[in-house]
């Protein structure tokens, strides 16, 4: 059995604003070890429920965030940026039989702590076939077309809700209860490490590949917090303005769907200037 963790940060334990999940910031050397904590409880209930092999992808801005000198030896960790797949690079190659998104949050536009769609705040909500979207349930869309489920989602209660709607067999551990965008009342890591690692064994029963599902086309619409956001991503073959600050795109397969956003984010991202966003 091969398990595949898409590892986030905004979503781990002791995580409530965003100096705790910015590279280099104090709080973030902090907030790194209990992220980590979170991946390493994990990577053990995984193997302690049968798993042969335990894939971490880190999924978290710079990818370069969890501390590998503190996961359980036998883990691989692929980090770093540039990917195919993103979040879920790894998930393409035949071999994973079940995925757990460690430390997601809320999509942006909803409450949830740090709730947001890969831009921090340029990004105002996303929305896949008319459903509102977070990063999970894009995800669970493409990991879906390669025929693995979604078998463990861990962040704050709101995440987990979320999480109801695109993987409700997946086992949810709640590692913090919002309160606000920017405050939780948060447990502690040992606590959490004990949640994780225990709902972890359970769900690797869940690691059963599926057939996989072609659920397409999908259609993606994207609201940003200012109008010149939304012209720049028109740069992006397929993508077209159907509001002041709102495009879309359709795609046949939510590969082809997971990639044009990433185009469409980062061409966004080089548009937002200081202060004025």
């Amino acid at each position: 059995m091969r398990i595949l963790i898409s590892a986030d940060m905004e979503g781990a334990t002791g995580v409530t604003w965003p100096a705790d999940v910015l590279p280099g910031a104090p709080q973030w050397e902090r907030c790194r070890s209990m992220f980590t904590s979170d991946v390493n409880a994990a990577v053990l209930g995984f193997f302690d429920g049968g798993a042969d092999e335990v894939l971490v992808n880190e999924a978290h801005s710079t990818m370069r965030n969890l501390l590998l000198e503190q996961l359980d030896e036998r883990v691989e960790m692929l980090t770093g940026r540039h990917k195919s797949l993103s979040m879920v690079e790894g998930v393409q190659h035949g071999d994973v039989d079940g995925i757990a998104f460690v430390g997601y949050h809320a999509g942006a536009g909803m409450e949830g702590v740090l709730a947001h769609t890969y831009l921090a705040n340029s990004v105002t909500g996303v929305w896949l076939n008319d459903v509102r979207a977070s990063e999970g349930l894009l995800n669970a869309h493409v990991v879906a077309e390669y025929g693995v489920p979604v078998v463990l989602v861990t962040g704050d209660d709101v995440a987990c809700e979320d999480a109801l709607g695109y993987a409700p067999e997946a086992l949810k551990v709640a590692v913090k209860d919002h309160i606000s965008r920017y405050a939780a009342v948060c447990r502690t890591p040992a606590r959490t490490a004990a949640d994780i690692r225990a709902a972890a064994k359970a769900a690797a029963g869940l690691a059963v590949r599926q057939e996989p599902l072609d659920g397409g086309p999908f259609t993606v619409a994207v609201e940003f917090d200012a109008e010149h956001l939304a012209m720049a991503a028109t740069v992006v073959p397929g993508v077209a303005r159907i509001g002041e600050r709102k495009i879309a795109y359709t795609s046949a397969t939510m590969y082809e769907g997971i990639r044009t956003f990433k185009a469409v984010t980062t061409i966004v991202a080089a548009a937002i200037e200081e202060q004025y966003g």
